[in-house]
């Protein structure tokens, strides 16, 4: 087994196996992380369709490669639901809970299920909070390679009033990330 030093801390020297490089890659083709955010808007799903057609190839999702290709993981991420205290809200909103749930369950239903017709592997998530702070905290988190958001092509000046998840990511993320812009027909 061959060893590479590499520079370290405190004068001494780290030594890394090229053996552990290797494990990383399968068949010349990196293992990656790939995260796809998505909400009910048409440009998530165009952007998990992107990914699906653009990285299917480069990354390696096969069926066949069992543990050895990428992983796609979906997420989505709720806004928290403000609870009031008045007790006559409080069946209200546990039904507004519920159909915020049931939805998440539909959404990630679909876009699995178009992973599935692509024949590729996917894992879904959902969470609950701030959407733009909730995605880069989990590519952070789990360490994804690439993360891909969707854009719904808004101006400089609707951008700057309305805030943008795919503008904050794109500055907060400590991963690579690519933004789908919409197609023209979702722009018009």
């Amino acid at each position: 087994m061959e060893k590479e030093t590499v520079p370290g801390g405190s004068g001494s020297a780290m030594l890394q196996s090229k053996e552990e490089e290797e494990t990383k890659v399968t068949d010349g083709k990196k293992k990656m992380k790939v995260m796809v955010a998505i909400d009910e808007s048409a440009e998530s799903v165009n952007a998990l369709k992107w990914a699906l057609d653009n990285l299917y190839g480069i990354v390696g999702f096969t069926p066949e490669a069992g543990g050895g290709g990428g992983i796609l993981t979906i997420v989505h991420v709720q806004q928290p639901f403000q609870r009031f205290v008045l007790p006559a809200l409080s069946t209200s909103s546990e039904s507004v809970r519920k159909s915020q749930e049931e939805n998440s369950a539909a959404l990630l239903s679909r876009a699995l299920q178009m992973c599935k017709d692509k024949m590729v592997k996917a894992e879904s998530l959902v969470l609950e909070g701030d959407p733009k702070d909730m995605i880069c905290q989990s590519a952070e988190q789990m360490h994804i390679d690439l993360l891909v958001v969707g854009s719904r092509g808004l101006g400089k000046i609707k951008r700057a009033f309305l805030g943008s998840v795919s503008d904050y990511c794109a500055h907060h993320a400590v991963c690579p990330i690519i933004i789908v812009k919409p197609t023209k027909e979702q722009h018009e």
